[in-house]
């Protein structure tokens, strides 16, 4: 994948964006429908290792097979995987727990962080306008929050560990997307993505000794265990295909014009969630996702203003987990 933009076609790239975010949600939604069954653990497992040879393969037919296995730091992508991984497995154990658009809307919180870690760890400057953006969004995560963490509820509940689960994620990526604003000045964009999905594959490895199952009392395809491992399977081989078609989308596009996009993933989750799993938002989740979703794009466009399009780093940010 060429650091430079090959051509300007917005039809084309608009179209990658779309159809990569709304199959990271429908591999959320089989994620969620496997977690009744699955540890996160082993969900992050089956999920990273089935995109390795996704991934891989699209690399070979790019002719950036050997920029995909070259690294210059390695270290850095241990520590890429380390955060990534962790924040998949804690969005996959919110899954589990809450509806897949509640999941969505607090996910949304992930930009308002960076904003916040680029000024810490980066020096970029913030000023009021993007200040007041992150506030703005921050506002509707709570709103979203609210319900959850509203006194009086007991912070034990399955609901609210949920919640807190599905924050620490959304902070957790936004650490990567700040350590991938570092890892592009030293190593290709074939290399973060490759590397995101084999050291996934290893760290989540880790989680083996709590609670791995291994549901397949026989080899027919009328099991449970099977269709349980159908589903987890998908979700990697599905997860791997949305990665290429959202890396693909800056090819054709720049990453200003292409952000906003990020957020057709409510629609699609509230669709899912309704159809699948008979999930309707509420007025909670709605509002606080409309104000998220107004403070995002009031950053993206302000950072195109500023000239601050870092297409490299959005493209390989953290896969949807």
């Amino acid at each position: 994948m060429p650091s430079a933009l090959t051509q300007n076609i917005p039809g084309r790239a608009i179209a990658l964006k779309l159809g990569a975010v709304f199959l990271f949600m429908v591999m959320a939604a089989l994620i969620k429908a496997a977690s009744g069954d699955v540890p996160p653990g082993q969900a992050v497992f089956f999920r990273s290792l089935f995109a390795i040879p996704v991934i891989g393969l699209w690399l070979w037919q790019q002719g950036h097979l050997h920029d995909g296995l070259y690294v210059n730091n390695l270290l850095g992508h241990v520590w890429r995987g380390l955060f990534g991984t962790t924040a998949m497995g804690l969005t996959f154990a919110g899954l589990a727990l809450l509806p897949l658009p509640e999941v969505t809307a607090i996910g949304y919180a992930t930009p308002m962080f960076t904003v916040l870690f680029a000024a810490i760890f980066l020096g970029e400057t913030v000023r009021l306008f993007r200040l007041s953006a992150v506030a703005l969004g921050l506002v509707g995560v709570m709103i979203v929050l609210a319900p959850r963490l509203s006194i009086g509820t007991d912070l034990g509940t399955t609901a609210t560990l949920g919640a807190l689960m599905v924050l620490t994620a959304s902070i957790l990526r936004a650490l990567v997307q700040i350590h991938v604003r570092r890892l592009v000045q030293t190593d290709s964009t074939s290399a973060i993505v490759f590397y995101f999905s084999l050291t996934a594959t290893c760290i989540s490895l880790l989680s083996l000794p709590l609670g791995w199952v291994f549901p397949i009392p026989s080899l027919a395809w009328t099991s449970p265990g099977i269709e349980v491992l159908t589903l987890i399977i998908c979700a990697g081989l599905i997860g791997g295909v949305a990665q290429i078609m959202i890396t693909s989308s800056y090819r054709f596009g720049t990453a200003s014009m292409l952000a906003p996009f990020d957020y057709a993933s409510m629609i699609f989750a509230s669709i899912i969630g309704w159809v699948v799993f008979s999930e309707v938002p509420t007025r909670a989740i709605l509002i606080g996702a409309s104000l998220v979703i107004a403070g995002g794009v009031l950053i993206i466009w302000r950072e195109r203003q500023l000239g601050l399009e870092r297409g490299r780093a959005r493209s390989v940010t953290d896969p949807k987990a």
